[in-house]
């Protein structure tokens, strides 16, 4: 079973950096301090202030607006923003996180299926048949599309909040569906089980749509069982 990964001075400055924008009252679209004033406040090195930027913008927390400086993202806000400090989630951890997904996802997708109109079902489509010309492609790609059917189908429960908080568990699981992807093999299975669900969704079918997501993601837990206790 593996271990946390010892939290390194980017994952720390990172902290402080959104230490830094709440305790400041900062709000969305409000301009932050130059690379060069946050390097000082912190001493750090540039690089390293810069790895803890692109973090916290690929979270949406700031925007670097080239030629023009650092703001408040507009995700600043989000209910649930996602922690861009964990590098290796502890398997306790990481198995609670599915834990979530199970509990939460499945009734989501009963929802998409008794609220969704037929011309919103086209997102679900659209990410499936990517989803199905990266199967034996690019990785990266791949699991986008898989990680997009998720979030929209969630979306589509009509719930917002709900809807952040599956966005958020994506973006923290989003490296350990990565690895099971290139381990494990299971780009088909994935492709058929979400084939499967959209079905359910499409024909309005609750129970069917519930059942199929939970059946999904519990074996998504199973497989990562399998990883945790393998040598």
């Amino acid at each position: 079973m593996s271990e946390v990964t010892r939290p390194t001075l980017s994952d720390a400055l990172t902290e402080r950096m959104l230490e830094l924008i709440r305790t400041g009252g900062h709000r969305p679209g409000d301009r932050l301090p130059s690379t060069r004033e946050l390097s000082q406040r912190f001493a750090v090195t540039t690089p390293t202030l810069r790895e803890a930027l692109r973090r916290l913008e690929a979270t949406g927390a700031i925007e670097m607006r080239h030629g023009s400086g650092i703001y408040v993202g507009a995700d600043i806000e989000r209910v649930v923003l996602p922690n861009p400090n964990v590098r290796e989630l502890h398997a306790a951890r990481l198995l609670e996180l599915l834990g979530a997904r199970i509990l939460i996802e499945p009734p989501l997708a009963a929802m998409a299926a008794q609220h969704a109109d037929p011309d919103e079902l086209a997102p679900l489509k659209r990410v499936l048949d990517e989803a199905g010309r990266h199967l034996r492609g690019d990785d990266a790609l791949l699991h986008e599309a898989n990680m997009s059917f998720h979030r929209a189908t969630a979306r589509l429960a009509g719930n917002s909040v709900l809807h952040e908080v599956v966005d958020s568990l994506l973006t923290i699981h989003g490296p350990e569906q990565r690895e099971i992807l290139q381990i494990f093999d299971d780009r088909r299975r994935d492709y058929e089980e979400h084939l499967a669900i959209l079905e359910a969704i499409e024909a309005r079918d609750t129970a069917q749509a519930e059942e199929r997501m939970r059946v999904h993601l519990v074996d998504v837990k199973t497989v990562i069982e399998h990883r945790l206790q393998s040598p």
